[in-house]
């Protein structure tokens, strides 16, 4: 039951080696399938190629078989090939010669692409809406706890003052970037192959522009090649935008893991949310954000793993292509997972009032002394030197004030221009 088949089988070694994990992979594709199906039926019709009875015959099958997938009872049978295959044997079977008519002007390489275009544009809408909701928890705890100042460290050594104010609108407005990196994948996944066949168009006068109206693209690509060169390239972006977003998650599960140590105890969980030692009984171990920091590195590693793919394939397509699913599929998914549970950890996150006030810290407040010379009158580096030699005899004593007005600072967060500006980039992908 193959849509290539011409009167034989192929070893079963070799199909079982083909086809990979491709049916279960495939099953998230069903319904961009039917989808795609739809609009190129419709379009087939509209050029003479179906009659207006056939079509409406065509669309009832396509929609009940819409209804299977969505009931989550959709599957690929034993010895059918793919996705593609499935949904038009499941036509011929019940309509006949009709079903049979669903291909014409079409390649399983355009209809595999369109139904991966259309997966990838509503991955990048879920994980957006997973970095909107992190954003926004982030951007309330920095106005929560605005107030509370924190150690700044350079080099893990303490530096100047900082606030958990900034510190959690610091990951809100970095997400605003990784949002950036979001639409701009999200554009490159909005645009319409089908048409393009195995790559190098068809004889039949389709309408390409009908399509990429019915099924709601951006534009077209245009270029039939340029449509199959795509394929590798769309998910290279959309891994390039996932690492982005991975990246600044897993900078937040670290610095977590590090405040949560006895050693800095700068926030702390609900037991319930910590996990323990099978011998230190005193133990209550960030395990969420080490697994979290552990899955944001790998997700990292997913834009180089796909660029070695697909570094030096020959034009055209090729089989290798099909091994992209098994990376990308997986990669979203468990990025959508880690900023849900960012989000819901950070719902229960505890912060640590009056740090500062430990005398350890006292050193934090040496660039404010300086900075309050020079605002007397005194040149920076004889206030400099002179700060720096009270702290080397020891007779520096650090008055605990922040004076931080100017944009983007402790006592001026901006929370409301970052709020501003990520809503301004996010409105790009609807």
């Amino acid at each position: 039951m193959k849509l290539w088949s011409k009167g034989f089988e192929p070893d079963k070694m070799i199909e079982q080696f083909t086809v990979g994990k491709d049916r279960d992979l495939d099953l998230r594709l069903a319904r961009y399938d039917v989808q795609g199906s739809m609009a190129h039926i419709r379009m087939l019709e509209s050029i003479g190629l179906l009659e207006s009875d056939e079509l409406e015959v065509l669309l009832k099958a396509l929609g009940e078989i819409a209804e299977v997938i969505e009931r989550g009872e959709f599957v690929i049978e034993e010895g059918v090939e793919d996705v593609h295959s499935q949904v038009e044997f499941m036509l011929t079977a019940k309509l006949g010669d009709i079903g049979k008519k669903i291909h014409s002007g079409r390649s399983r390489n355009d209809q595999v692409l369109v139904d991966l275009k259309l997966f990838m544009r509503d991955e990048l809408r879920h994980i957006a809406g997973a970095v909107e909701r992190l954003f926004n928890r982030l951007l309330a705890l920095s106005e929560e706890h605005k107030e509370k100042l924190m150690p700044g460290y350079t080099h893990l050594q303490v530096a100047m003052p900082s606030s958990f104010g900034l510190w959690f609108g610091a990951y809100a407005e970095s997400l605003a970037d990784d949002m950036q990196m979001l639409v701009a994948a999200y554009n490159i996944a909005n645009q319409n192959p089908l048409g393009s066949a195995a790559g190098y168009g068809s004889s039949f006068p389709l309408d390409r522009e009908m399509t990429t109206r019915l099924l709601d693209f951006g534009t077209l690509h245009y270029n039939v090649v340029a449509a199959q060169m795509s394929r590798g390239k769309t998910e290279r972006a959309v891994s390039m935008a996932i690492g982005a977003v991975a990246s600044t998650l897993g900078h937040l599960a670290m610095d977590v893991c590090m405040w949560m140590c006895q050693n800095f105890g700068f926030v702390s969980f609900p037991d319930e949310l910590t996990t323990g030692s099978s011998i230190m009984p005193h133990k209550k171990n960030p395990d969420v954000f080490e697994i979290m920091r552990g899955k944001c590195n790998r997700l990292q590693a997913v834009q180089n793993e796909i660029a070695l793919l697909t570094a030096n394939l020959p034009l055209g397509y090729n089989r290798d292509l099909q091994l992209l699913k098994d990376i990308i599929f997986p990669a979203s998914t468990e990025l959508i997972e880690c900023l849900d549970m960012a989000d819901f950890m950070l719902q229960h996150i505890r912060i640590k009032s009056d740090i500062v006030e430990d005398p350890r810290y006292d050193y934090l407040f040496t660039v404010e002394e300086v900075n309050r010379l020079v605002l007397e009158g005194m040149p920076f580096r004889e206030a400099y030197k002179k700060v720096g030699l009270e702290v080397q005899d020891g007779t520096y004593r650090p008055v605990r004030e922040v004076h931080h007005t100017h944009v983007g600072s402790i006592n001026n967060l901006c929370n409301k221009e970052i709020a501003d500006k990520f809503a301004s980039i996010a409105s790009r992908m609807k």
